[in-house]
């Protein structure tokens, strides 16, 4: 795997280093022995830096490729559900039909929660924000299942990654019901991944909620196109905490913490801010050439992408999903014709088109979410609900290394140097 070797010169003195070469993407050059020789790299972001070797995930951003364990995100989106890629994710492979509906089954039966976490609502405060309480709950868990959190074990570790992706949804519709003063609605066997969590989301003790196809299935694709991107900043906080030997729970909720920065899990959220701001379709061609004028602070959000410099392979599937809600719920909502008609125009208009501004996977999934009735602050609740799988196949991955390390990165120390301490009264 390192046949070949890099040569840094620094004053003179010639360092050789490895250069590692993946089954896909760019070769890498193996640092790690350059503190041997009184160096460190610098690389804030570390947006040149490989901070693992992973066999998960893989994106090309050039060629708009995302791949989870080998297969094609679109592929997965349509011919998989959610608890497919789950399995697939963690354990490596697609599973079989036998291991499909075991692995079905388990989620669902630990779809509830232990009533004491109900206790846990009610000491936040009526209008927390539902991410401050999924964070402190997820951090909770760990004092339920304190007798099963040997991290070394690895059947008690995939035990605890079914518990987080059959009970992260459960502790996300709670959170929202708490919000808006109604009742926790228990999970239901009878129902799939998707149904049941708009069912805990949306039905009250009075009436019957009808789940409609399109919108569960709209629902599951969210949840599947969200369900992995590799070393991004929540997945890396993810295995920054694991590396330490913390429990599972403490370390999806690290995770939890770190999506809700906005720079990281809020596009969507914004997106929807970008069309309140807009807030009709007259007024598009004002804010188009508001987006083309580089001295003018507003942004179109939701259009193109960090990673991806083409197009987001997960836009195309979500852009089918969107227009098929929005048929079938016929909402009469400004906000969703500005939305439509700045898609139209992105998509054919030349500006958008030389610089590759398309509709990214965030402004599709956000006009879903608002169609059928999700408030904007849990936007970000369910991309963590979709992104528990990643993190905890990232850290069970993490966890089956030999010889793992704690996480330690250096730094560029800028302070002062020695200096003399005087006593307060001098």
């Amino acid at each position: 795997m390192a046949d070949r070797k890099a040569t840094l010169q620094i004053d003179g003195q010639s360092i050789e280093l490895p250069v590692l070469s993946p089954t896909a993407g760019k070769d890498v050059v193996d640092v790690r022995t350059l503190g041997k020789h009184g160096y460190f790299t610098f690389d804030p972001g570390f947006l040149a830096t490989g901070s693992c070797e992973s066999a998960i995930t893989y994106i090309d951003g050039e060629n708009g490729v995302l791949l989870h364990r080998g297969y094609p995100i679109g592929e997965l989106a349509t011919k998989a559900d959610y608890l497919e890629v789950c399995y697939m994710l963690l354990h490596g492979e697609a599973p079989t039909e036998k291991q499909y509906h075991e692995f079905k089954n388990t989620i669902t039966k630990h779809t509830m929660v232990h009533q004491g976490i109900h206790n846990f609502f009610n000491g936040f405060r009526r209008d927390a924000h539902p991410m401050a309480m999924l964070c402190a709950v997820t951090g909770a868990l760990s004092s339920f299942y304190h007798d099963d959190l040997e991290i070394h074990d690895e059947n008690q570790r995939l035990r605890s990654a079914y518990r987080l992706i059959a009970k992260i949804p459960t502790i996300a519709a709670m959170a929202y019901k708490f919000s808006i003063g109604q009742p926790f609605v228990y999970p239901r066997n009878d129902l799939g991944y998707a149904e049941n969590f708009l069912n805990m989301m949306f039905s009250v003790p009075a009436e019957d909620y009808k789940i409609s196809p399109a919108v569960a299935r709209a629902m599951d694709r969210i949840f599947t196109l969200h369900a992995d991107h590799e070393q991004n900043a929540s997945t890396s906080t993810v295995r920054l905490a694991g590396s330490s030997g913390a429990n599972p729970y403490a370390c999806i909720a690290a995770g939890v913490a770190s999506l809700w920065g906005p720079a990281h899990g809020g596009a969507n959220e914004a997106c929807l801010r970008m069309l309140a701001e807009i807030g009709s379709v007259e007024n598009i061609p004002k804010y188009i050439e508001k987006a083309k004028d580089k001295d003018d602070p507003f942004r179109l959000m939701g259009f193109g992408h960090r990673v991806y410099k083409n197009t987001d392979p997960r836009a195309t599937v979500m852009r089918e999903s969107c227009h098929e809600v929005l048929k079938e719920l016929d909402r009469d909502d400004p906000l969703l014709d500005v939305a439509m008609e700045l898609e139209r125009i992105a998509l054919e208009d030349d500006y958008f088109i030389e610089k590759k501004l398309f509709p990214n996977v965030d402004f599709y999934s956000g006009i879903v979410l608002k169609a059928i009735g999700i408030p904007t602050n849990m936007f970000t609740v369910i991309f963590a609900l979709s992104r528990t799988v990643g993190w905890v196949s990232h850290w069970h991955e993490m966890m089956g290394e030999e010889n793992q390390k704690i996480g330690r990165p250096r730094q560029l120390y800028t302070g002062y140097t020695k200096r003399e301490f005087s006593p307060i009264k001098k």
